[in-house]
């Protein structure tokens, strides 16, 4: 296997590609080995003593990369905990509350069915956290390694280890049942991960359930596995309306990402849900930080302020909101993506978290969750805008040319700020975009101000 030819499918946080073309068997079999390799080199520990966990989602993909990365590791002398099939929550909690030396998931996240990917993890004992192993740190690591390990063959173990019940524990340590008014919820799970622990979540509930798409489905058969496609929540919106209910929920199909929908069908953006959970946070934790990223509202750091909490502000991707929580002593961070993560879940993200905490919040208010997340609207702000270029660094060099004066900093491409409006321009990791988000006092602004820098640009907006 040429390992220049596979480069592709190390991503900026994980490993995914189309199974079997992009990642098969074989390229599992190496990417087995780099991470034994590269863990026994992490914790000073040879790889016969490393105690790991493995899990896999639903995708068609997972079960054979699951079964070639387990052989390789009993090939080794590894001890194994199999998860199984469960969600990426389950999986984060199991590594950092049961102290694996690290742990491997077969996922892909939200990618289409026809994928298959890899999530790697290594637990910290110092800070007590769960470390993300970035796909393309990784791939750097793979092409330092010789195939097969030069390692002595010594038979390993496996046994099979379930988690729910030590999680669900996990996960309602973080709100007072008490306060939970009997909401009825939609709960959109999209025939992926989430559909069995958020049955369990709700018989603990004094709320009314009504699942959609809480069936394992590999080819994710009813909507898009991510929430933000186009189109992906309009199922759950009629539901909502149908059944009266108080509000809805959607997971992408792994679990880690979760958001809300008002009584009227509404999507909330997630800089907007990572409110609700930081207002329940800082009064359960006052004078804390609270990580966003620097694509959020500007609604966000001034209503965390109010709130008494500490505005903590990051690069766009999990694995950064985790790091500056780490460093600045945040005790939850959130995402417009709809990604929040928990000092006391050992840095990592929580779909269950988050939605209890949501639930808390809501309850606590009294009002519909219209009116709640009106008041958090400050400002106008706009979808982000994906634009498709060759030349990127032309095209950020234009931007430093035309706003110098007002370059507020390139923590993550340029953010440009103003007295009544905001925008940053950065470029994808991934593909050849340049993501815009702009941000004013009202619509009529920001509509002028999208196309005032488009126009600059001299670029159209890419049309999905």
């Amino acid at each position: 296997m040429d390992k220049e030819k596979i480069a592709d499918i190390f991503r900026s946080y994980d490993i995914r590609g189309i199974y079997p073309t992009q990642l098969n068997e074989e390229i599992a079999e190496m990417i087995a080995q780099t991470f034994l390799r590269f863990l026994s080199k992490k914790l000073n520990k040879s790889i016969k003593n490393l105690h790991l966990a493995v899990a896999r989602d639903i995708r068609e993909a997972s079960e054979p990369l699951i079964k070639k990365v387990i052989e390789i590791f009993l090939k080794y002398g590894v001890k194994i905990d199999n998860l199984d099939l469960i969600s990426i929550n389950d999986f984060y909690f199991a590594i950092g509350f049961y102290k694996y030396d690290g742990g491997l998931m077969a996922t892909a996240s939200h990618n289409p069915p026809e994928y298959g990917g890899f999530k790697l993890v290594m637990f910290n004992h110092e800070t007590e956290s769960i470390e993300f192993i970035r796909g393309k740190n990784f791939y750097q690591e793979l092409l330092e390694t010789t195939f097969p390990l030069d390692e002595e063959k010594v038979q390993g173990e496996i046994k099979k280890k379930k988690i729910l019940e030590d999680h669900l524990k996990h996960v309602f340590s973080f709100i007072d049942i008490k306060k939970i008014k009997p909401f009825k919820i939609v709960v959109d799970t999209g025939n992926g991960m989430m559909g069995v622990s958020i049955g369990r979540i709700f018989e603990k509930l004094p709320c009314q359930l009504i699942p959609m798409f809480a069936e394992y489905d590999s080819k994710f058969s009813n909507r898009s596995p991510n929430p933000l496609d186009k189109g992906a929540h309009e199922k759950i919106s009629k539901k909502i309306l149908l059944e009266r209910a108080d509000f809805g929920v959607m997971y992408d199909v792994d679990g880690d990402r979760m958001f809300l929908l008002d009584e009227k069908g509404n999507f909330i953006r997630g800089d907007m849900t990572l409110l609700l959970l930081a207002k329940s946070m800082l009064e359960k934790n006052p004078g804390k930080g609270i990580v966003y990223n620097l694509i959020c509202s500007h609604a966000v750091p001034e209503l965390i302020a109010k709130w008494g909490g500490v505005p903590i502000r990051s690069e766009v991707g999990y694995m950064n909101l985790a790091r500056h929580m780490r460093e600045e002593d945040g005790i939850m961070s959130g995402e417009v993506s709809g990604h929040f993560a928990f000092k006391n879940n050992f840095y990592a993200d929580s779909g269950l978290i988050a939605l209890l905490l949501a639930l808390q919040t809501i309850s606590e208010d009294g009002r519909k969750l219209s009116e709640i997340i009106k008041d958090y609207n400050l400002y106008a702000k706009g979808d982000e805008i994906n634009v498709e270029v060759e030349n990127i660094l032309e095209k950020l060099e234009i931007i430093r040319n035309n706003f110098k004066d007002n370059i507020k900093d390139e923590l993550d491409g340029i953010t440009v700020e103003f007295d009544d409006w905001w925008f940053n321009v950065r470029p994808s990791n991934t593909e050849p975009l340049l993501r815009i988000t702009v941000e004013a006092r009202n619509n009529e602004e920001l509509v002028k101000h999208q196309k005032e820098i488009l126009a600059i640009l001299d670029i159209k907006p890419k049309t999905e």
